[in-house]
């Protein structure tokens, strides 16, 4: 029975031989009932004793053993299993891209899924770049993953009101911009997707050069932005950096 239970075969027929006896035995007697080889013997015993099924004590020179009564074994085991219980629900399995390959999105619905999902699972930073509209969606998860102690940092094209301590807010320059959402989780996982002839694309990757160089592009456009808004009155009087700043920011 004891081996339903996580105890080995010697494990078992040791715990009996002890458990059978009302007296405490030395390691000879334990052999001798248990029928558990000798070269084996302390190995068994010092798995019981971790496991918290045998006692030990010394009698001059000599090591004598007792087993633990069944029913507190009984309470232990279930005390353990409960445990590891809760420990499997709160367990987050977090799914991994090792390869180099880019992988492509064309459904709006599986994009937002998407980054919602890696979104979730994000452990130290999460930084995204979107317009107002897609990034109202994905607000309280982010609100919410902050609180966790989750660093992250967002750029919203239009503006966004949030709790969030540390976001941008972009108003563009002209009307022929289409939106694009860039999500950079863990300095690993990344997302980004655009319109492309009036539908959703997208690219998800883990390959480094690219997630180096789009983490690079949303930190090259916060300082536009931060520049456009300190300095924009000025800049945008001058019609040639106008028209770049405007080619700059997306």
């Amino acid at each position: 029975m004891l081996q339903k239970f996580g105890f080995t075969q010697y494990e078992s027929q040791v715990y009996e031989a002890i458990f059978a006896q009302n007296e405490p035995l030395d390691a000879t007697s334990i052999v001798n009932h248990s029928n558990v080889p000798k070269a084996k013997i302390y190995e068994v015993l010092n798995r019981l004793i971790d496991k918290g099924a045998v006692l030990t004590t010394m009698n001059g020179k000599k090591k004598l053993y007792l087993a633990v009564d069944l029913q507190s074994i009984i309470l232990k085991i279930r005390a353990d299993f409960e445990k590891d219980i809760e420990e499997l629900k709160s367990y987050k399995i977090k799914r991994t891209y090792s390869d180099e390959h880019i992988w492509t999105l064309k459904d709006e619905s599986s994009i937002a899924s998407n980054m919602e999902q890696l979104i979730e699972e994000a452990d130290s930073s999460i930084i995204l770049l979107a317009w107002s509209e897609q990034m109202e969606k994905y607000r309280p998860l982010l609100e919410q993953k902050e609180l966790q102690g989750v660093y992250v940092e967002v750029l919203a094209v239009g503006g966004l009101e949030t709790s969030l301590s540390r976001r941008y807010s972009l108003i563009p320059v002209g009307n022929h911009l289409e939106p694009s959402q860039l999500l950079i989780v863990d300095h690993e996982y990344l997302l980004f997707a655009g319109i492309e002839n009036e539908a959703w694309k997208a690219i998800k990757t883990t390959s480094k050069p690219i997630v180096k160089a789009l983490t690079d592009y949303f930190y090259h456009d916060i300082a536009l932005t931060q520049i456009t808004k300190k300095y924009g009155d000025q800049l945008l009087q001058d019609q040639e950096i106008s028209k770049l700043l405007a080619r700059l920011i997306y």
